[in-house]
């Protein structure tokens, strides 16, 4: 039987590393793995359809499943794999001296960020205005680089909100140390942060607490990627998305046993046995959870209901909607 070739554009990552090496198959595939940063996979993905397969910001392919009118129509069709979670309460940067004490403080502020349609700042906003009194219309937003002048959204926006880009010769990063902007929503930390003391500081001082706290509020831990099949393949081999979901899971599972291994640390991490134990007893044994279970149809639909109020998507979509379907079953002995 002959097997398809397929490109899969992703992220250097653990959970996806036993793929990219070929110690797990992806069955009838075979598979060429493209180890690209995220930004450069997003964009070539969304601009030019070049691979058959790669890991998509959960907010850009949210956003195509909009324009198209939904899934049926829609250029990629994802399965229920997160390549990317991250909890985001860290990713938050004031100006010291913008009178900024506490999250409602916020409000009335000039807040930056690089693009609206970020999965990350989505997120960050929807967690202000749902659990710290910052109401999504409460704010001025600013969108454009963060460390090099001139980005643009990746695709067009039209959200109801007050939104203005930075002046073209200028970065956030700059202008937020200068007192230019008051506030910053953003997933990398600016270059003008500095741990040890300065204008920019995180609006969270202990990012660490206030994400572990929330998680036990809600049990959310925020999904920030999925993987998408462009239609094409889809189409012509729908088998493709549970191969991959399969292999995938198969792939996590072994980087999980694999970086608990005390003889000989896997990542420049001191006490990482600690933190990884900490993590399964504060978030669960499973998680990194892919799938549609209980905790993941929570996070979804509040991500889903985050990107819908902000005015990203026009239809407010359940879970199940945005995935292949063959993806999110499997068949049990």
């Amino acid at each position: 039987m002959s097997r398809i070739p397929l490109t899969f554009a992703c992220g250097d990552y653990d959970r996806t590393r036993s793929i990219a090496e070929g110690t797990v198959p992806v069955d009838g595939v075979d598979l060429n793995y493209l180890r690209l940063p995220v930004e450069e996979t997003f964009f070539r993905m969304l601009r030019h359809r070049e691979f058959e397969v790669a890991e998509m910001s959960l907010s850009t392919y949210t956003a195509t499943l909009d324009r198209a009118g939904g899934l049926e129509n829609s250029p990629f069709v994802a399965i229920p794999v997160y390549t990317s979670r991250v909890f985001r309460h860290g990713g938050i940067f004031i100006n010291t001296e913008a009178g900024i004490e506490r999250p409602s403080d916020l409000v009335g502020k000039r807040i930056a960020m690089p693009e609206m349609q970020l999965t990350a700042v989505v997120w960050q906003r929807g967690i202000l205005a749902d659990h710290y009194g910052v109401p999504l219309d409460s704010a001025t937003y600013f969108t454009g680089g963060e460390e090099t002048p001139g980005r643009i959204e990746k695709g067009k926006v039209d959200v109801p909100f007050d939104v203005r880009p930075i002046p073209e010769d200028k970065t956030i990063s700059r202008m937020l140390a200068d007192g230019e902007l008051d506030a910053l929503l953003a997933p990398r930390i600016p270059s003008t942060f500095d741990p040890k003391g300065g204008t920019v500081a995180r609006l969270f001082p202990d990012a660490k607490a206030a994400e572990q706290e929330y998680f036990a509020q809600t049990g959310i831990f925020p999904i920030m990627h999925v993987v998408v099949i462009r239609r094409d393949v889809y189409e012509r081999a729908p088998w493709v998305a549970q191969s991959l979901t399969k292999a995938l899971n198969i792939a996590k599972k072994e980087a999980h046993a694999r970086i608990y291994d005390a003889s000989a640390l896997q990542l420049m991490d001191p006490w990482l046995m600690v933190h990884l134990e900490q993590a399964r007893t504060l978030l669960g044994e499973d998680f990194w959870s892919y799938g549609l279970g209980p905790s993941d149809r929570k996070v979804l639909e509040t991500f889903l209901r985050y990107h819908h109020e902000q005015g990203l998507s026009r239809t407010l979509r359940a879970p199940e909607e945005i995935f292949a379907p063959e993806s999110l079953e499997s068949f049990i002995i």
